[in-house]
């Protein structure tokens, strides 16, 4: 179970990191307005998914792995909170309203809590 657990974490983070590079545009819009080139931290974004994705998908870097896909999560956490501050009811996508955000941070700790999970399994 341990295995599956962090082949699907590795599944699912190497499917988003190739996402960057399909859908670049989407990601740049994720992005906080006040970090520098958006462009380039969504380039590197993807690559760090990519490689964390290997590190996870090997048993013996998935300690790594997992403990990398926690900081990488955890990074997204900026976004997601930029984004509740400027939440508002109008904003026309859904994913910029207040439960919009509030279900992206939802989901987001969701990815987090999988992350250490695998980290604490394959460390121990």
């Amino acid at each position: 179970m341990v295995t599956a657990t962090a082949l699907a974490l590795a599944f699912f983070l190497a499917v988003v990191g190739v996402a960057h590079f399909l859908a670049p545009g989407y990601f740049r819009t994720l992005v906080p307005s006040w970090l520098p080139a958006p462009g380039l931290l969504v380039a590197a974004s993807g690559v760090a998914e990519i490689v964390t994705a290997g590190l996870l998908a090997c048993p013996s870097s998935r300690a790594w792995g997992g403990w990398a896909a926690v900081a990488l999560i955890t990074s997204y956490l900026v976004s997601h909170l930029d984004a509740l501050r400027h939440a508002h009811p109008s904003r026309p996508r859904l994913l910029d309203r207040p439960a919009g955000v509030a279900a992206r941070l939802v989901v987001n700790l969701g990815y987090l809590a999988w992350a250490i999970a695998v980290a604490l399994t394959a460390t121990s």
